[in-house]
């Protein structure tokens, strides 16, 4: 097995197709935990397909699976470090899990305003 650094771009999508395809097989048959792993495999390998140029440190972003902002500090690889609004405690999750916040309070729904 290759690492994700060494797949090539097509390599990843097919890898990515496959983790989805397990975790819901996985998630179907009731082994949640199983189900997440594959989760957490698909959104690293989405990582690697993704540039880190694109996620600027020192702004707030959404995680996947995950309800409140995620400030990010600095990037390391294609994992981002921080801190969720209401914790002191640095974590780190893969840029693949990453959202940009939409900002929705002009009520444009994050489509832009006119």
């Amino acid at each position: 097995m290759k690492r994700y650094s060494e797949m090539t771009h097509d390599e990843i999508q097919a890898e990515m197709q496959r983790l989805r395809s397990e975790s819901m097989k996985k998630y179907q048959a009731g082994f949640l935990s199983e189900a997440g792993i594959m989760e957490s495999k698909y959104f690293m390998a989405r990582s690697y397909l993704l540039k880190t140029e694109n996620f600027p440190e020192d702004k707030e972003y959404m995680v996947s699976g995950y309800d409140e902002p995620f400030y990010v500090q600095y990037l390391r690889g294609v994992m981002a470090w921080g801190y969720f609004r209401n914790s002191d405690e640095q974590q780190a999750f893969p840029i693949g899990r990453l959202e940009e916040i939409k900002n929705t309070s002009c009520g444009c729904g994050g489509n832009g305003c006119n």
